[in-house]
C-alpha cells in the first residue's frame, strides 16, 4: 500500500485527521468521566472500607474461592472437549451425502441452537434428576456443540471449490479430502469463531450456581450472603469479575498464539522459488 492511495481505503486529509483526533479526545474524556463517576459512587457507598475487604484475608474464604475456581475450570474443560467433539460429529452429519443423515443432523443443530441453555440445564437437572456437574456440562455441550457444528461446516465450505475438485481428481476418498485438504485449510477461518464460542462456554459455567453446583460464582454468592460485613456484594464482584475477564483474555491470547504458530509452520509457509535462468528449458525441449 502506498502512502498516497489505496484500492480499498482513501488516505484521510488534514480536516479528516483533525476530526478523527477530536472524536478520539472526546471519547477518551467521556470514558474518564464515566470511570470517575463509578469510582465516586464506590467511595461514596463505602465499598473500599477495610471491614468489607477483611474477609478475603481469611484462609477459609480463600479456599472456598479456589475450590469454586477449580470447579469452574473443571466444568469448562469437560464442556469444551465434549462440545468440540459433538460439533465435529454434527458437522460431519450436515456435510454428509446421505439425505436422511443430513436432515437428522440439521434438525438436532437447529433444535439445540434454538433452546436456551438455561432451560436445557434445568431440564436435565430437574426432569432427568442428573447431578449438578453432569447436568451443567450436558447443557453446555448440547448448546455450544450445535453452534460449533455450524462453525465447522462454514469453515469447510469456505475452502475454494477447486481444492476439493483437485483432491478428488487425484483419487482421494471423501474422508481423505476432508482430513487432508478441507479441514486443515478451514482451520484458519474457524479458529476465531471457535475461541469465541469457548469463551461463551466459559462464561456460561456461571449458570451452575442456579442448580447448586459449587462453581466460582456460587462461592462468591456464599461469601456475600453469609458474612456479617454489611453484605459485601460489590467487593465480591470486584474480586470475581477480573478473574473471569482474565480467563477469557487468556483464551483469546491462546488463539492468537496458535494462529501465529500456524503461519510459521513449515506446512503452511510459502516456499521461495529462485528465478529461472535465461537458458533454462522445459524437459524434452531443445
Amino acid at each position: 500500500m502506498t502512502a498516497t492511495s489505496s484500492a480499498l481505503y482513501d488516505i484521510p486529509g488534514p480536516r479528516t485527521r483533525k476530526r478523527h483526533l477530536l472524536y478520539g479526545v472526546l471519547s477518551t474524556v467521556l470514558i474518564l468521566v464515566l470511570a470517575g463517576w463509578l469510582l465516586y459512587l464506590l467511595f461514596d457507598t463505602e465499598q473500599f472500607t477495610s471491614a468489607k475487604w477483611t474477609p478475603f484475608e481469611y484462609e477459609g474464604i480463600q479456599e472456598l474461592l479456589l475450590r469454586g475456581l477449580g470447579n469452574t475450570l473443571k466444568a469448562f474443560a469437560y464442556a469444551a472437549v465434549l462440545s468440540l467433539a459433538l460439533g465435529a460429529l454434527l458437522a460431519t452429519g450436515r456435510l454428509s451425502d446421505h439425505r436422511p443423515l443430513r436432515r437428522l443432523a440439521t434438525l438436532l443443530v437447529e433444535f439445540f441452537r434454538a433452546m436456551p441453555v438455561l432451560v436445557m440445564i434445568f431440564f436435565i437437572f430437574v426432569a432427568l434428576k442428573v447431578q449438578p456437574l453432569p447436568a451443567l456440562v450436558a447443557g453446555l455441550t448440547l448448546y455450544n456443540g450445535s453452534v460449533l457444528a455450524e462453525v465447522f461446516r462454514a469453515g469447510v465450505n469456505s475452502v475454494e471449490r477447486g481444492q476439493r475438485e483437485a483432491a478428488y481428481s487425484l483419487g482421494m476418498r471423501k474422508t481423505q479430502v476432508m482430513a487432508y485438504v478441507l479441514v486443515p485449510q478451514g482451520v484458519r477461518a474457524m479458529l476465531p469463531a471457535i475461541i469465541s464460542q469457548l469463551v461463551v462456554a466459559l462464561k456460561d459455567t456461571s449458570l451452575g450456581f442456579l442448580i447448586t453446583y459449587e462453581e466460582f460464582l456460587h462461592a462468591g454468592k456464599l461469601i456475600a450472603s453469609n458474612l456479617d460485613y454489611d453484605l459485601p456484594f460489590i467487593p465480591v464482584v470486584m474480586v470475581i469479575s477480573p478473574i473471569y475477564i482474565g480467563m477469557c483474555m487468556l483464551l483469546s491470547w491462546f488463539a492468537q498464539w496458535v494462529a501465529k504458530r500456524e503461519k510459521r509452520s513449515p506446512k503452511t509457509e510459502a516456499v521461495d522459488v529462485g528465478p529461472a535462468d535465461v537458458g533454462t528449458l522445459l524437459p524434452g525441449v531443445r
